[in-house]
């Protein structure tokens, strides 16, 4: 029997990623790793859609309330777990099987973290002066003119990414995707299948659809607790993401709540819509539709292919 391979789960949210990784894991050698930047906080569990605590006991998700919502947890914080796990799983002779729909967390495993410079506080305010002057559209336009690949994948008001490539620029003079590209990722066998949703105004409608379940089940209590937490506050890469930042100006009197289910809804669809392009940039996908009844199966023969070889 050769070492099991890596299976990765991929796909935008809402396209049946966990359905997929649940039924995987009934096999029985199957270690679950989630590859998502919001479940990883605890009390961060109504809006990340993540599973009942009754199907994370059944099904153990490694990388899932891991940290407090007033801490950071970076993308080399996961590449460092991730190898960790995925290499602990496959000694033991299971098969690591990472799903979730944080792209840059797949990219960064795959390809391996550059050295790039640490923060620098000075840099930082002087960049976030020039934005206050200037506006962030402005700063993606600046990063498109130093960086044109890096603006294509920084959405314009993604601030925190705009910031940190406008960063390593001025501290290195080199754009931060040359400087990633020089990175290097670990040498695992993979299983690649990306969940690809051919109609998107079915997955629209399941966004919506999701996003009125979350508040019926209570999204906005949840998020006025996290606020109501000593050192947590909206800045933190935990409150910006996709729902809870929405959420939080509604709360915090800066729109209706009506505004704020229509801006997060939207802001999901944005969301999945990065989440394709970043699908498009993978190569070596197997790309599969979430409506396939056979889906596991089908995995599954690929994981058992694998191993016989």
């Amino acid at each position: 029997m050769t070492t099991p391979p890596v299976v990765c789960v991929l796909g935008p949210t809402a396209s049946g990623k966990t359905a997929l990784a649940l039924e995987l894991h009934s096999r029985g050698d199957v270690d679950l790793i989630s590859v998502d930047s919001a479940m990883v906080y605890r009390g961060m569990d109504i809006g990340t859609a993540k599973p009942e605590p009754e199907v994370l006991a059944a099904h153990p998700h490694a990388l899932v309330d891991i940290r407090d919502p007033e801490t950071v947890y970076s993308v080399a914080d996961f590449v460092a777990d991730a190898q960790r796990l995925v290499d602990h799983s496959r000694e033991a002779g299971r098969v690591p099987v990472l799903v979730g729909g944080t792209m840059l967390y797949f990219k960064r495993l795959f390809e391996g973290l550059a050295e790039l410079p640490a923060a620098d506080e000075a840099v930082r305010s002087a960049i976030e002066d020039d934005a206050a002057r200037e506006g962030w559209p402005a700063m993606h336009a600046a990063l498109e003119r130093v960086d044109p690949m890096a603006a294509r994948r920084i959405a314009p008001h993604d601030q925190q990414r705009i910031q940190r490539a406008l960063e390593v620029f001025r501290l290195t003079g080199r754009p931060i995707t040359a400087l990633q590209r020089q990175a290097g990722g670990p040498d695992w066998p993979r299983i690649d299948v990306a969940l690809v949703e051919e109609d998107r105004v079915d997955l629209h409608a399941r966004i919506g659809d999701r996003f009125d379940a979350m508040m019926a089940a209570g999204f906005e209590d949840e998020v006025r607790a996290l606020l109501a937490r000593t050192g947590v506050h909206r800045a933190l890469p935990s409150l910006r993401a996709v729902g809870y930042r929405q959420v939080a100006a509604w709360l915090d009197g800066e729109c209706s709540r009506e505004q704020a289910i229509a801006d997060a809804k939207t802001a999901t669809r944005r969301l999945a819509k990065r989440q394709y392009t970043w699908l498009r940039s993978m190569p070596g996908l197997t790309l599969m539709s979430p409506h396939d009844r056979d889906l596991a199966r089908r995995v599954s023969a690929q994981i058992d292919e694998n191993l016989s070889k």
